[in-house]
């Protein structure tokens, strides 16, 4: 039987990186992607830009993608307001946690992936979750997903997989995978396709890609590009 896969993708750096990771291993690749009312929204329309680019650099990769969807989530978005879904600083809130922090964002992703994976008959998803160089959201947490994980089993009645190839990786490790995956083609198609910028920037262009370059986001893009660029010069 052939291998499937279902990528959660949302265009950003960590996303791309997992669609080319899938592609290399998979026969048969998806994607889904969320609209939560984001307020860096452009990602969405940058999803079928890089998506198109990741697949075109490989005749093997393209003969490999199939299906994408985009649901529908802004209710769960303005439930969950947060300074990614809303006007607000970006900033660390009273909880220890970023304002940036969306409740139980990924555990949404997870249950809505899952119900489209059965649907399509796909066991395998796949994340960009990472608990290394992140934002210290508990949602990105080996943990809580391992837990999410078995919820999903049991809730389906069917074993689901979660590869995370990210999770114990740094940004500049990330950039490393993206390079040995598909080479500079790879790495350039990140750095104009791709966008994680939480102000939704894509008017400045920097070596490491678009951003307001003052966001968490382009900050951890940002040092992880140049620790990378350091170490292969």
């Amino acid at each position: 039987m052939a291998s499937a896969a279902l990528v959660l993708f949302s265009a950003g750096q960590d996303s791309a990186t997992c669609l080319a990771w899938a592609l290399d291993r998979f026969d048969r690749v998806e994607t889904i992607g969320f609209d939560y009312g984001q307020r860096h929204a452009i990602e969405l329309t940058q999803r079928p830009i890089l998506r198109n680019t990741i697949a075109g650099l490989s005749p093997a990769w393209a003969e490999r993608l199939s299906g994408d969807i985009v649901v529908d989530l802004k209710g769960y978005g303005a439930l969950a307001e947060s300074a990614l879904t809303s006007d607000r600083a970006i900033e660390m809130a009273e909880s220890g946690l970023p304002s940036t922090f969306v409740p139980g964002r990924n555990l949404v992703f997870l249950t809505v992936a899952g119900a489209q994976a059965y649907r399509r008959g796909i066991d395998v998803l796949v994340g960009g979750m990472c608990e290394t160089d992140y934002s210290g959201y508990p949602d990105c947490r080996q943990e809580t997903l391992d837990a999410q994980l078995r919820a999903l089993a049991l809730g389906l009645a069917r074993p689901m997989r979660l590869e995370t190839p990210l999770m114990h990786l740094n940004k500049a490790q990330t950039w490393s995978l993206a390079d040995a995956l598909g080479g500079p083609a790879l790495t350039n198609a990140i750095i104009e396709h791709s966008h994680t910028c939480y102000e939704g920037d894509r008017t400045n262009r920097h070596d490491w890609g678009y951003g307001c370059g003052v966001c968490p986001a382009c900050d951890l893009r940002e040092k992880g590009f140049k620790t990378w660029e350091n170490s292969a010069a």
